[in-house]
C-alpha cells in the first residue's frame, strides 16, 4: 500500500479490463488467522521471493502479542511467528531470552520454517538487539548460528532442508548496515528515502551470504566487496543473491556497486552483471530450472528494468514504456509475474516466452502488482487506487483473464475485506491479508 500511495498520479485503466469473460471461477472459503492478543496478524512480510504458503496448505506469518515492542519496528506490538494448518494456528516460540519477536520467512513442503528470532542479547556497539537465524522443525526451534558476529538472518529454505541467508562475521565494515540499501521492494530507496535491508537494526561488521545444512554454516563469500546476502535457494541447492563487487561508493547511491550472483551445484559464485550500466542489481526469484529473476538499474541509476538470467544469458524483460519494472515470482515453467510501469502508472504483468502480457486491473483500481503464480498459471496480487489510503484488494487472474476481485468469490458473511493476494499453491489455495472493519489487519487463507 505504501507503494501505491507513493505514485499519486492519474491513471488510465488497462483496456484488458473491459474484455468479456465467460469463465466460471471457483468460490472460496475465507479463513482468518488470529493474533496472540494484539491487534494484527500478517503473512505479507517475508524475504524476497519467499513463499508464505506451501504445497500442503500451511501458511506462515507473524501475529501481534500484547507485549509492547521496545524498538517499535512496525505497529509497536511485539510479534511472534505463527504456522497455520487445517484451522490450527501454532505460535512459533523464540530463542531463550527473546524479547523482541520472531519472524517467519520461508517454508518448505515438509512444513519446516526458516526465520529470525531475538536472543535476548544487546549489541554493545549499537545498542540494538541481536537477531539470529533460526529453523523451526515440527514447531521446535533451532539456532542456526552466525559467522562469529552479532547476528544472522535465515531467508529461503528448500525441500532438502537447506537454508540460505546472511550472517555477520567479526570484520569491521561501514557498508553493512542496511545492505543492500539501494533496494526497497519494487522501487529504489535512493528515490524515496526508504530502504529494504538484510538487517532490522544497525550492524558494525561484514555481512556474508551463508548456507546452513546438516547442522553446519558455510560462508559463501562475496563478489569482491565486503558484503553479500543469499535470498533464494531451489531444490537442487542452487542459490541466488546480491553482493558488493568492491568497496568504492558510487555517487548515485553512496554504496559500492551491487551485482546479482548465482551459485550452481559446483559451489562457484557467478557474477550475473548489469549490461544496462547501473550500479544496483537484485534478485527476486529462482526456480528449479536454475533461472534467476530480478531487476537492474539503468545508467545513472535513474530507473530499473526486470531481467531473466537463464542458461548463462541475462535478458532484459522490458517494461510498459518507462524505466521501471520488477518481477516478483517465477514458476518452474519459466512464467514470471510482477509489475511494470507505463507513463501513467504501474500495472501487474506476466512475462512469458519472451513477451510481456498486461494482466489488467479490476474496475476502479488504478495500479497494481502480481505477487504469485502457480504451475496452472493462476496469478494473485494486489491492486489499489494510487495516491490514496484506501485499502487495496486481492485479485485472481486465470485462463486468459481478466483479473477478478477475490472479494466477489468469497462466501459472504466474513466481515473481512481481502486486500492482498500474496501466494498461491498448486492446489489453488491462496494466502494473503485481510482488513477488518476497524482497520486491523489479519493474515487470511482462501480455500
Amino acid at each position: 500500500l505504501a507503494l501505491f500511495a507513493a505514485l499519486a498520479i492519474p491513471v488510465q485503466l488497462a483496456a484488458q479490463n473491459a474484455q468479456a469473460n465467460h469463465h466460471e471461477y471457483h468460490h472460496y472459503k475465507l479463513v482468518i488467522v488470529g493474533t496472540f492478543g494484539g491487534p494484527n496478524s500478517s503473512n505479507a512480510w517475508a524475504g524476497i521471493g519467499s513463499k508464505t504458503l506451501n504445497s500442503r496448505g500451511t501458511v506462515i506469518g507473524e501475529a501481534d502479542t500484547t507485549a509492547p515492542d521496545p524498538f517499535c519496528l512496525v505497529f509497536c506490538y511485539m510479534a511472534d511467528a505463527f504456522e497455520w494448518h487445517d484451522g490450527v494456528e501454532t505460535e512459533l516460540g523464540g530463542l531463550s531470552g527473546n524479547a523482541n519477536g520472531t519472524y517467519a520467512v520461508g517454508i518448505n513442503s515438509r512444513g519446516w520454517v526458516s526465520g529470525i528470532s531475538g536472543n535476548g542479547i544487546i549489541d554493545q556497539a549499537t545498542g540494538y538487539p541481536v537477531m539470529e537465524a533460526v529453523l523451526w522443525k515440527h514447531h521446535k526451534i533451532g539456532d542456526l548460528g552466525t559467522l562469529g558476529g552479532n547476528g544472522s538472518a535465515a531467508y529461503a529454505i528448500n525441500d532438502r532442508g537447506q537454508v540460505v541467508g546472511a550472517a555477520l562475521n567479526t570484520t569491521p565494515d561501514s557498508f553493512s548496515t542496511g545492505f543492500p540499501a539501494a533496494y526497497c521492494g519494487s522501487y529504489l530507496c535512493i528515490s524515496d528515502g526508504y530502504f529494504y535491508g538484510a538487517w532490522f537494526f544497525p550492524v558494525t561488521t561484514q555481512t556474508h551470504a551463508v548456507l546452513w545444512q546438516n547442522g553446519t554454516i558455510k560462508d559463501l563469500g562475496t563478489l569482491g566487496g565486503p558484503d553479500s546476502v543469499a535470498w533464494q535457494i531451489n531444490d537442487h541447492g542452487q542459490i541466488a543473491g546480491q553482493s558488493y563487487v568492491n568497496s568504492t561508493p558510487n555517487a548515485t547511491t553512496g554504496v559500492p556497486t551491487i551485482d546479482p550472483f548465482f551459485i550452481g551445484e559446483d559451489g562457484k559464485m557467478v557474477d550475473l552483471g548489469n549490461p544496462l550500466g547501473g550500479t544496483v542489481t537484485w534478485t527476486t526469484g529462482l526456480n528449479n530450472r536454475g533461472e534467476v529473476i530480478g531487476a537492474m538499474t539503468v545508467a545513472g541509476d535513474t530507473g530499473w528494468h526486470p531481467f531473466l538470467w537463464s542458461n548463462g544469458v541475462l535478458k532484459d524483460l522490458g517494461t510498459l514504456g518507462v524505466d521501471c519494472g520488477t518481477p516478483t515470482f517465477i514458476n518452474d515453467a519459466g512464467d514470471i509475474v510482477g509489475a511494470a510501469c507505463s507513463p501513467t502508472s504501474f500495472f501487474p504483468v506476466m512475462w512469458r516466452n519472451g513477451g510481456l502480457i498486461p494482466l489488467g486491473l479490476v474496475a476502479g483500481e488504478t495500479c497494481g502488482e502480481a505477487y504469485g503464480i502457480n504451475s496452472s498459471r493462476q496469478i494473485v496480487g494486489e491492486s489499489g487506487v494510487c495516491g490514496t489510503d484506501i485499502p487495496g484488494l486481492g485479485w485472481l487472474w486465470e485462463n486468459g483473464g481478466p483479473a477478478i476481485d477475490l472479494n466477489t468469490l468469497i462466501v459472504s458473511g466474513s466481515g473481512v475485506h481481502f486486500a492482498q493476494g500474496v501466494s498461491i499453491n498448486d492446489r489453488g489455495e491462496i494466502s494473503g491479508e485481510g482488513v477488518l472493519s476497524n482497520g486491523d489487519h489479519r493474515a487470511a487463507v482462501l480455500i
